[in-house]
């Protein structure tokens, strides 16, 4: 399960702009995972199933969804599948800053490297949002393709300006001071 570090990074690298990194300690943390059931086996082949509540941490990094379905190979995880009326996921970044993505499918194809966003995702991050219907990412490459699907499928992206600093305020006029007219002063 200690590979789901990867898909955390395929994450962060999703958002436009900047490439950024995922919070490079975490991977040396323990993974721990929770969930209302559970059923198969860690080892060999077959399919995990965690069901009820399913949250994984491991450091920062912190993945909900009502399921998760593991498939292993030889004892490996190489494949996870994320759904629910949202799956979330979040990490803090090596720069402090901290990423967010939901879909209503969250698909990584750990062998292939592949990650699939699929229903309502949205990516968020310092850097920029991404969100759509349908995004599938590969984290070896590097290579994004979101969209398709006519008008639903339609992706869109939000770069937020590099100065983030308040337009200045405008220099209040200066009141004209009223004269008084003094004592032999002609007005």
């Amino acid at each position: 399960m200690k590979i789901l570090y990867a898909a955390v990074f395929a994450f962060s690298l999703m958002v436009p702009a900047v490439a950024v990194q995922a919070k490079s300690s975490d991977r040396n943390q323990e993974m721990t995972i929770e969930s209302g059931a559970q059923s198969g086996s860690f080892l060999g082949d077959g399919v995990i199933t965690l069901s009820s509540n399913v949250v994984i941490t491991q450091g920062t990094l912190e993945i909900r969804a009502a399921k998760a379905d593991v498939h292993m190979k030889d004892g490996e995880a190489v494949r996870a599948i994320f759904t629910g009326s949202q799956a979330t996921l979040k990490q803090q970044l090596d720069d402090g800053s901290w990423m967010d993505a939901r879909a209503d499918k969250i698909d990584y194809d750990i062998k292939g490297e592949v990650i699939t966003l699929t229903g309502n995702y949205e990516v968020k991050s310092a850097q920029g949002t991404n969100s759509g219907q349908r995004m599938v990412y590969n984290t070896r490459t590097g290579e994004m393709n979101s969209g398709g699907g006519g008008e639903a499928g339609r992706v869109r992206t939000v770069i937020p300006p590099k100065n983030k600093g308040a337009a200045p305020a405008a220099k209040p006029a200066t009141p004209a001071k009223a004269t008084v007219p003094t004592a032999g002063s002609r007005k």
